[in-house]
């Protein structure tokens, strides 16, 4: 057990292409993002287990632990019963530089932080695919139906292919640094909402969705291809066509239209939404470094609340 300050913390990420369809078994394409990042800091305490969250006004203590339905106790309680051990006499604060509803992954990351962490208290060493399962309980309660790909992307910290129920299949080699840049909209909606509509509406429409999916699943093997090509023009068409795609669907929104509209017509390659939709982020992807840097000008200029690159 540790004596001193512990501290561990977890990257961002964002979905290329696939969002949706990968809840139905379709591949997607997920990247890192290592420049936005969660940290989880444990200091020794006199007093009983306390889980701080400054950033979201919220406070875990240990009798929360058994019984609260907050993200943030339950990866504590998890993370404990899979180490069985009991809560520490600690401090956990948690901080995340990544923005909360923005679809970049902050509640995976914030839960793999806290995994993390609490295993290097107690001397342990996570493995990814268990991190990443530990996570997946908790992104059930952020997301309701999640595919697994936020803390999978995330618990692993590497570009992957992802196929529900299936190992994730790390994409080394390929071209993934990739020039994009990342455009938030500022509208918060949490992902079930969306992920529930698409589900209502294959429900009542079974054969069409399904149509829809499979050529999202096409476009992301094209994707796939273009990345191994090093090809960015071709994956910027790919790109674009799975925005038209999740316009259909019904889970992109007129905000994130006109970021995709004014960074195509800044020049961007492609431009899509990216994650649950309805608000969230975007992304763009450049010729080069030196045009993500004009990109961001434009899309500050067309709305954008934020913008990473």
């Amino acid at each position: 057990m540790a004596t001193g300050v512990v501290t561990r913390s977890a990257c961002g990420k964002v979905i290329l292409c696939g969002e949706h369809a990968v809840v139905y078994g379709r591949p997607a394409i997920a990247l890192p993002l290592p420049g936005l990042r969660a940290t989880a800091r444990i200091e020794p305490a006199a007093h009983a287990f306390t889980l701080l969250a400054p950033d979201v006004n919220a406070v875990v203590e240990a009798r929360d632990l058994a019984t609260s339905p907050n993200p943030l106790a339950r990866i504590a309680a998890l993370t404990l019963d899979y180490l069985g051990q009991a809560p520490p006499h600690v401090k956990l604060t948690i901080t995340s530089a990544i923005p909360v509803g923005a679809n970049l992954g902050s509640g995976a990351a914030v839960s793999v932080a806290i995994a993390r962490a609490l295993a290097a208290w107690f001397g342990r060493d996570l493995p990814p695919e268990d991190v990443s399962a530990l996570a997946f309980e908790v992104e059930k309660l952020h997301h309701g139906t999640p595919s697994g790909i936020d803390n999978t992307v995330i618990a692993y910290e590497q570009p992957v292919w992802f196929v529900r129920g299936h190992t994730p299949s790390p994409l080394e080699g390929e071209e993934i640094n990739l020039p994009l840049v990342i455009a938030d909209t500022g509208i918060s909606t949490p992902t079930r909402v969306p992920v529930g509509d698409v589900r209502a509406a294959w429900q009542r429409a079974h054969d069409r969705i399904e149509g829809m999916f499979n050529a999202i699943a096409s476009l992301v093997h094209l994707a796939r291809g273009a990345l191994e090509r090093g090809d960015l023009q071709a994956l910027g068409h790919v790109m674009n066509a799975n925005h038209v795609l999740l316009q259909q669907l019904g889970v992109s929104c007129a905000e994130l239209d006109a970021l995709c509209d004014a960074a195509r017509e800044a020049g961007a390659l492609g431009a899509k939404m990216s994650g649950g939709g309805r608000g969230g982020n975007m992304i763009a992807l450049a010729r080069d470094a030196a045009q993500a840097e004009r990109l961001k000008d434009a899309l500050l200029s067309a709305g954008a609340k934020r913008v990473f690159a």
